[in-house]
């Protein structure tokens, strides 16, 4: 399978939406060095605080969606309920050779193919962990889409933590697993690190060895490929 290349000089990322999770994406992808931040770029509109999230690591941050067509890969990253509202402003300028999607559970894969106007997309479920290169990703493609979408889209995607793929009506599941994960793994290491405090340890000590347990029963656990006491 040929996969386009990803060239530092040239590559151009756009994201539609400049939330958390297009941040995390965004920060993943210059931290490991695939991409400088100035090849990176998103729109905000109003919210000041956003705009300086995304500027104070280089990313170039425009007022308008105007610019879109000059990117080869648009991260479509936004809330569903203002899905079709999005897409509708940037539909006609989405003539670059692949798109990619992520979206919310709720939000169907027919119901994106609709705001489109096409089937030749890839949706994409990351999660918050990208930001530091450990994402759990998972993707479903279009019923049009190429094989060198899919390789493209695992390239990129690879650059900020491990790729799965699965089908599209899998994927209210895999929101709930690894796309609000890592919320429930934040709680866990929190009530070991309060166990530990409330067993006398001091709160900087605890914390510290409850997030390298995590880590290290994590990491096992994909090292081996199941889940064993010894």
């Amino acid at each position: 399978m040929e996969t386009l290349p990803i060239s530092a000089e040239s590559f151009k990322v756009r994201f539609i939406g400049a939330g958390k999770m297009a941040e995390s994406i965004a920060r993943g992808v210059v931290a490991s060095g695939m991409l400088p931040p100035n090849r990176n770029s998103t729109a905000v509109h109003s919210n000041l605080n956003r705009r300086q999230v995304f500027e104070f690591f280089g990313v170039n941050v425009f007022s308008s969606s105007e610019e879109i067509s000059e990117s080869d890969v648009v991260i479509f990253s936004v809330k569903p309920q203002v899905g079709k509202e999005q897409m509708d402003e940037v539909r006609e300028k989405l003539d670059v050779v692949h798109e990619i999607l992520r979206k919310q559970a709720c939000s169907a894969e027919g119901e994106v193919a609709e705001w489109y106007g096409q089937d030749r997309f890839v949706r994409v479920m990351p999660n918050t962990p990208a930001a530091i290169g450990e994402a759990a990703s998972v993707m479903s493609l279009g019923t049009t889409a190429a094989e060198e979408d899919e390789a493209l889209v695992a390239k990129l995607f690879g650059y900020v933590g491990k790729m799965f793929k699965a089908d599209e009506k899998m994927f209210d599941a895999v929101t709930g697993l690894s796309g609000s994960g890592p919320a429930y793994i934040f709680l866990a290491i929190e009530a070991l690190a309060d166990g530990g405090v409330a067993a006398g340890l001091p709160r900087e000590l605890a914390l510290g060895l409850a997030s390298q347990t995590v880590l290290g029963g994590a990491t096992m656990v994909s090292k081996r490929g199941s889940i064993r006491v010894c």
